[in-house]
């Protein structure tokens, strides 16, 4: 089984709303992110979103994005992010959900040897313009990535990937309650997307052994990325 990530999708096919604001290489969405997944993606392949998945603000609205998704090649993990309004409660939401696509919160899922953990996380201490609102938000979300962990750990043999929505640092890469699980948990591999600009050149957090990789859509240039 192949195992591919990308982030920020960003569909919103009940209320449309054009991407371009962000950059001229948002020009085609979303239709360019269909084709290019089509290009890259089979049907066992498995695919990593994490967060920012639907301008939606009800589940109603989302699900018309979500069954486009669905509609795609791979089997789905979905990961909230912090523009994903339509995230209801995760027991409404796995019921809604298309077949072949699955919901991960403070929990673990398991596919073949390979055992999937994750939160969304949230700006960490030392980001610019911290404030005592986001202090409680990280810290709910650091409970929320240990929660994952913990169920994950319960499948000591397999193969550990852990997905968050926003990066687990600072933008000057300091430790964070994020990072000091990470060490631990030691992944195989941790996916990311969240920033969107210019992100070529963005600097990744060293976390041991675990192989980095920042996924957000237009960073990929709208192709999923081969995880492992």
């Amino acid at each position: 089984m192949r195992i591919f990530a990308i982030a920020d999708l960003h569909l919103s096919k009940a209320q449309p709303k054009p991407m371009d604001v962000f950059g001229g290489n948002w020009q085609g969405h979303p239709q360019i992110i269909f084709e290019r997944w089509q290009e890259t993606i089979e049907q066992g392949d498995l695919v990593l979103i994490p967060g920012d998945i639907s301008w939606a603000m009800s589940l109603d609205e989302a699900l018309e994005d979500l069954k486009d998704v669905a509609a795609l090649p791979g089997i789905k993990i979905l990961l909230r992010g912090n523009h994903d309004y339509w995230w209801s409660a995760i027991g409404k939401l796995r019921q809604s959900l298309p077949d072949g696509m699955y919901a991960l919160q403070n929990d673990a899922l398991v596919f073949d040897d390979v055992v999937i953990a994750g939160a969304r996380g949230w700006n960490c201490p030392g980001s610019y313009d911290f404030s005592e609102q986001d202090m409680k938000i990280y810290q709910r979300e650091v409970s929320r990535l240990k929660l994952s962990l913990e169920a994950a750990q319960t499948y000591p043999d397999k193969k550990l990937i852990v997905m968050m929505h926003f990066p687990p640092t600072n933008p000057k890469l300091e430790p964070s309650g994020f990072t000091e699980l990470l060490l631990t948990a030691k992944p195989s591999d941790l996916v990311f997307g969240h920033i969107h600009g210019e992100t070529k050149g963005m600097p990744l957090p060293s976390l041991g052994e675990t192989k980095v990789h920042f996924v957000a859509a237009d960073a990929l240039e709208f192709y999923p990325k081969r995880i492992c």
